[in-house]
């Protein structure tokens, strides 16, 4: 086995396609700011060494309600904040503006574009790919226009059936794109789709405690409960906490590292 994987290693250096190779890869100095895309969370970041790779295709992975959106609002955030400029391709135009400028997202350094796929196509599902095939044009056409410090690739609630039936060489050519420059892409879906051999995948795991929990006013004269699993005060919902595995795929062997993370509205 380790003869076989030598004798491909050599084929693929001697037709320079060694660059798909993760021992070929240079390790990511933490301290070259120019090579990582903080998310502006910092217990992620600290698990991270510094923020997602720039130059490579990174994944954000979980459930409906696993917390995907809020971190994907605040690594937004967190790159307009740095003077960067931002693009979204949202293929299903579900992205709400209003949560994106409280999250701290300068609308005026965010490109927005909005596709028309739809979560349950019914008799259409040929429309619907094309939808999806057409927003995968428009997510390479900023890639290749660069000057972006984060771009995301919402497909989220697309249906999942639509997204395995893109071809695999999609994520290739699109990594070939993106490699060697300043941008962090970063694809957002229900689960894993694919990556470059220098990117990361984070799978969310959602909230941790599914109690909910309520934090009225004491002055009030309510009594306070507080759950573990969201948090709200006043009435108002202050943020939630959920779980995030990050998977590495630099090393020989894949790395795996979970992290507890909490955000703020």
């Amino acid at each position: 086995m380790a003869l076989a994987r030598a004798d491909l290693e050599s084929l693929l250096r001697a037709r320079q396609l060694d660059r798909t190779l993760t021992t070929a890869l240079p390790p990511l100095d933490p301290r070259d700011e120019s090579a990582l895309a903080p998310s502006g969370v910092t217990a992620l970041d600290a698990r991270l060494g510094g923020g997602f790779p720039r130059g490579q295709l990174s994944e954000l992975a979980g459930p409906r309600s696993s917390g995907r959106t809020s971190l994907l609002l605040q690594m937004m955030a967190a790159a307009t904040a740095r003077g960067e400029l931002v693009a979204i391709v949202d293929a299903l135009d579900m992205l709400d503006v209003e949560s994106a400028a409280s999250a701290g997202v300068n609308l005026a350094q965010l490109l927005w574009i909005r596709g028309h796929v739809v979560m349950n196509p019914g008799l259409c599902r040929d429309l619907n790919q094309r939808a999806l095939e057409q927003a995968i044009r428009a997510l390479t056409l900023v890639l290749q226009a660069g000057n972006f410090g984060l771009v995301a690739f919402d497909v989220a609630e697309a249906p999942a059936d639509a997204v395995r039936r893109l071809p695999f060489t999609t994520w290739m050519r699109l990594q070939r794109i993106i490699e060697g420059s300043q941008t962090a892409c970063l694809l957002v879906g229900g689960e894993a789709m694919a990556r470059s051999s220098a990117g990361l995948t984070l799978r969310l795991s959602g909230i941790r405690d599914q109690g909910l929990g309520i934090r009225r006013d004491q002055g009030a004269g309510i009594r306070s409960e507080q759950g573990p699993g969201s948090r709200f005060g006043n009435l108002l919902f202050d943020g939630l906490d959920f779980e995030a595995r990050i998977v590495r795929a630099r090393a020989r062997e894949r790395e795996e590292a979970s992290v507890a993370l909490s955000t703020s509205a």
